[in-house]
This record gives structure tokens, sequence and C-alpha cells, in this order.
């Protein structure tokens, strides 16, 4: 029988559909329900329980109103959001390498229960794999204002949830035949950037050795800025922004409400840097939790000082932002008027918008945006983040996805999103044939193959399997890999690594 006792009591998984050596253990608490009087707090333990318990669908995920393919919707009164899943090999040795998986989603969207993070082919290849649900949007990221009379709600509840996931694993993924000293923690996009906010917060000092990330956002906020959301979004909802009126609100009037505001920043043309992609929430600079914004950590030693050395995998794609586009979640940027609009909005130099341009010569206004901000967002930053580790003395490695042929021989973009599936070996799934093209073809498998190796290496013992970052500085050759199908070609333009050098990486802030 597939049980298993943990610090809270016994729980019993099942076999994966997938392959049957592989047993899963879904919807597993690792905190308490963060409402009622637990709401806008710091998570704290699941109560034990008695008996055994069935731990086989993935628990409720957190407040939220986007609906994804093959994942579970949030329903109001769902509560018991906290939890976790497992994937292991049924009868392993005992001690392998343990991956957990911070999912991504603008910090607002999004679930442990996705197709893409079926953990069956990695725990297959030797990992205990482990994914997670946390707060999202103002539940785990909103600012709530002090009283004066109680404790304070902390600032990045959605980070604390995550460290609490981590100490869990510590105390208890031995039972699951896992190595509580070898844990790597690996996310996509906001995921992605909660890594790296991970590995820059003494809370989680010894909770992780090693970190994967892939296409982290470039974006935190500052105290004011989380002050100003929460007076937009209680304004929407109709509550006095204090600690009272937030309370008296429900988690669907805050979800609705946040909707509100990004709806309006998305109409307004004027607003600024929100109306192209209005993300409200991320990580706040506290001063508490996260001392500076990752990349300004990083850079400062976070992560590879005072004996917390963590080895550092990163990741991004050749085209992040035409999936945005893609599904509409971007402002329409078509006109040489509204890109030098954008350029003023984010500080980006005119010089660096006509040399991207001048790269590009037959593309249109749109790609050459969709280039800019891809790179502003994920890929320029990703990347930066890789070579402040390795000059700070970390061991770093650094890949890039230009995969761009569909399965069907169909052409794909190397967008956001897209090399998660290959990682974790997940092409199968139906429901994910729009981020890669379709069905996969043996070329596509070959890939997925080499990339869920260099995952399964890394976590097992430091080594992707190609050769570290040295000197702090991005190169050609060994140093940096590039994940394409046999026999695809390069691309003729693109990431302008020597063009952002000159111009500098504004910080953009939710």
């Amino acid at each position: 029988m597939d049980v298993f006792s943990t610090e809270a009591g016994r729980v019993r998984g099942r076999r994966s559909e997938r392959d049957p050596g592989i047993v899963t253990v879904r919807g597993l608490p690792y905190a308490a329900p963060p409402f009622g009087a637990d709401r806008f707090r710091a998570p704290r333990p699941a109560e034990p329980w008695g008996g055994v318990r069935e731990c086989t669908a993935f628990g409720p995920v957190a407040p939220q109103s986007a609906e994804l393919p093959g994942s579970p919707a949030w329903s109001p009164g769902d509560e018991d959001i906290l939890t976790l899943n497992i994937w292991a090999p049924a009868n392993g040795p005992g001690k392998l390498p343990v991956l957990v998986w911070i999912h991504g989603g603008a910090y607002v969207f999004g679930s442990s229960a996705q197709p893409d993070f079926d953990g069956t082919a990695l725990a297959a290849r030797g990992l205990v794999v482990v994914t997670l649900n946390y707060r999202l949007g103002f539940e785990g990221f909103g600012h709530v204002p002090d009283d004066g009379g109680r404790p304070a709600c902390p600032e990045n509840r959605g980070l604390l949830d995550q460290i609490a996931a981590l100490e869990w694993v510590r105390d208890n993924i031995a039972a699951f035949g896992g190595a509580p000293e070898h844990v790597t923690v690996a996310g996509q996009s906001s995921g992605a950037t909660s890594v790296a906010c991970l590995m820059a917060s003494d809370r989680a000092r010894g909770l992780l050795r090693r970190a994967v990330v892939h296409s982290a956002v470039n974006a935190c906020a500052t105290l004011d800025g989380a002050a100003r959301t929460t007076a937009e979004v209680a304004a929407a909802a109709g509550v006095p922004a204090t600690r009272a009126g937030l309370l008296a609100a429900s988690p669907q009037t805050l979800v609705s409400a946040s909707d509100q505001v990004v709806d309006r920043y998305r109409q307004d043309p004027g607003s600024g840097q929100r109306h192209y992609d209005p993300a409200i929430y991320g990580p706040v600079v506290d001063g508490v939790l996260l001392p500076s914004d990752p990349l300004t950590a990083v850079a400062g030693g976070a992560g590879v000082s005072q004996g917390a050395e963590v080895e550092l995998l990163v990741c991004h794609t050749t085209e992040e932002y035409w999936l945005l586009d893609a599904v509409g979640s971007s402002a329409k940027v078509t006109t040489e008027q509204q890109l030098a609009t954008f350029a003023a909005d984010f500080g980006l130099p005119p010089q660096l918008v006509r040399d991207c341009r001048s790269r590009m010569p037959k593309a249109r206004v749109r790609d050459v945006h969709l280039a800019l901000y891809g790179d502003l967002l994920f890929a320029e930053y990703s990347t930066r983040l890789a070579e402040a580790h390795a000059r700070a003395g970390g061991r770093t490695f650094l890949s890039r996805f230009d995969r761009r042929r569909g399965g069907n021989g169909g052409r794909v973009r190397a967008w956001h999103c897209a090399d998660i599936p290959f990682a974790f070996g997940n092409l199968h799934e139906e429901s994910l044939h729009f981020l890669t093209g379709g069905p996969p073809g043996p070329a596509d498998q070959e890939l997925s193959h080499r990339m869920a190796d260099a995952w399964v290496g890394f976590a097992t013992n430091g080594d992707p399997g190609w050769a570290p970052l040295t000197g702090g500085q991005e190169e050609d050759g060994e140093a940096l890999r590039v994940w394409r199908t046999a026999g695809e070609e390069p691309r003729e333009t693109g990431p302008f690594r020597d063009l952002w050098r000159a111009a500098g990486l504004p910080l953009p802030a939710p």
C-alpha cells in the first residue's frame, strides 16, 4: 500500500496512470487554510489528523479568476489551498534528489494542477518531484495597512507560503524517498522570480541547495507602490483601504476588484508602464523578508555567501513576449508613435529602439515592440541574473530555448512557457499543444529527453551537461546551451545582448 507517514499524520497516494512505477500523493496540506482568523497572516502548520488521509486528488487552487485548460478553477469557499503534490518512485532507493516546482502566472493565476507540471517523467528518471499551491493576488501579495492595534499582516505572504512548503519538505520528504539536504527549487516566470527571491531571503537559507530559474520576470514592488495598489483595489471593491475594510471584503470581491483595476490600466494608453501588461502584484521589497530586488541581491552575493551557496541554472526563451501578444494580455503597439511612447514609458533610450529596428529591418512595428518588451521583462533580466550570480562567485549555468518548429512540421515560436512541457516531459498533453505547436514529433521527443536530462543532472550533482559561466559574462560556445531540435537553424536576429549592455536595464515595478 502506498501509505506514508508525515509529521501531521499518515497519507495514502496512488500509482501514476502514466507509469505504475511512480506513486503520486496529491492535495497534501503543508499549512493551515489561510482564511478566517489566519487571513492575511503568515502561514501556520496544518492541523494533525488521525487515521489515513486520502491524497489522491489535487487540492483547491488559490483565489483567482483565470480558468486554464486542463486545470481546476477556483470556487468561492475553497479554503484549504496550501497543499502540495509529490511524485516519487514507488520502490526507490531513498535519499533521492528532490525537485520542488513553483508555478508562474503573474502572481495572480495558475496552480500546481496544471498538466504542464505532472512530475511522472522526472520521477521516473530518479527525482522526487514536489509541486505546490500558494496564495496569489491580493491574498498573497497585497499590502495590508497596519492598524496599530494587532500584529501586522506581513508582506509577501505568497513567498512565506513557499518557504513553509520548503520547511515541510525539509521535515517530511524523507518519508517519500527524498533527501532533505538535496533540494532543488525550480520555477518559471513569476515562479522563477519567486525562486530568485528565495535565494535573496535569509528566511529561506538552508532550504535549497540549487535553483532552476526559467524566464524570470523583471518586476518587484516598493512598499509605496504596493500601498498605492491597495488603495486602487480597495476603491474598486468599495471598502476602506484599511485592515478592517480589506478583511471585510471576501476573496471573491478582491479578485473581482483587482481585475477591474487591471482592466482600467489596459484601457488607458496614458497610464504608463501598467498599460502594456497590467501585472499589479509582485514581490514587495519590504526590507524584512526581501531586502532588495533579486538581481541587486544576487549581485551582492545573496545565495553564494555566508556558507549558503546555491548553484543556479537559468533559461529563457528567445521570443518570450509573442505568447502574451497571442493570448491578448498585452497592449497592441502597431505604430511608430506608440513604439516611441512605450520606450519613453519604460525609460528605454531612443537609440536602443533604433538599433533594434536596424537588426529587424523587415519586421512590423509590433514585432520590434515584442522583441524589446520580451527582453526587458524576461530574457535580458534572466541573463543578467545568471551573470550576476557568476560574478559573485556562484556556480552558474545559462541556456536559451529556441525551438520554433511544431511536431507536425508547422512553425511555432520559441515563446514564453513553451520550454516547460519539454523539460517536464509532458509533450503528450493535448491542452499544451497550443504552446508547443501540435503533437510532438521524434525530434521534439529527443529535445525533451535532453532538457529533462539537464534538469535531472543539475538536481542530482550540479551538472546539467555543459560548462558553467566564467567571469560572470555570457559566452558563446560551451558556456551557453541553446535548446533546438536536431537540424533546426539558429535565429537570424536576437536576443540583442550587445544593445542592452549599452543601454542598461530599467527595473519596472508592479
